[in-house]
């Protein structure tokens, strides 16, 4: 098949958001967890979320323009602080679920039954339930004026993952906690590893 710049611009708007969102090929299932200064807490599912750099260590992402409230953005620009934690295969559901558009004083938490957790004094709240997450404080923020979306920079904190995740040269096993990738707007996917490959040398 053939899509032309016109074909994809006539597609019914909905249509045309899967299928553009689909192009990118698998992308990563984040939730991204918030609070504001009264302590009122958000959570978002995220699969925009990008490695931009490990020394220092800094990772980025999208979030959709401000043209409806967005509360994690807001939460965000507030406090300077937030979560990224892994989606894994129990949770997806759940994480789905928080791209509703619930209330400021609605708790993505409570309605999805995800568990807040603290940990080491971070004042935005983890996933508990989440094998992979880290603490990230914002570095930079630009907005995009092509689209009207945001892009968000953090440096990493403090990062928290299952033991048996970790290998000893410091590669994450994404297969051994069950974490799971998203293609286009709904469709969740688990992750079979093919192989390493050494490092590429002429």
């Amino acid at each position: 098949m053939h899509f032309s710049k016109d074909h994809i611009n006539a597609l019914e708007t909905r249509t045309r958001a899967h299928f553009i969102n689909s192009l990118s090929g698998f992308k990563s299932a984040n939730l991204i967890g918030t609070q504001d200064r009264q302590g009122n807490t958000n959570l978002s599912i995220v699969s925009s979320v990008i490695h931009l750099g490990a020394n220092p260590p800094l990772m980025g992402m999208i979030i959709r323009p401000h043209s409806v409230p967005r509360h994690t953005f807001e939460n965000i620009m507030q406090t300077g602080l937030y979560t990224i934690n892994h989606v894994n295969q129990s949770i997806y559901e759940q994480a789905h679920q928080t791209s509703a558009r619930y209330d400021k004083d609605e708790s993505e938490f409570e309605a999805t039954g995800l568990t807040p957790e603290y940990l080491s004094d971070f004042c935005a709240p983890f996933v508990k339930e989440s094998r992979l997450k880290y603490s990230v404080k914002l570095v930079e923020h630009q907005h995009l004026a092509i689209n009207g979306t945001e892009f968000v920079i953090g440096e990493i904190v403090d990062v928290y993952v299952d033991d048996n995740a970790v290998q000893t040269d410091g590669f994450i096993d994404l297969q051994a906690i069950d974490t799971v990738a998203i293609s286009g707007l709904d469709c969740y996917y688990t992750g079979d590893k093919l192989a390493r490959l050494p490092y590429a040398k002429k």
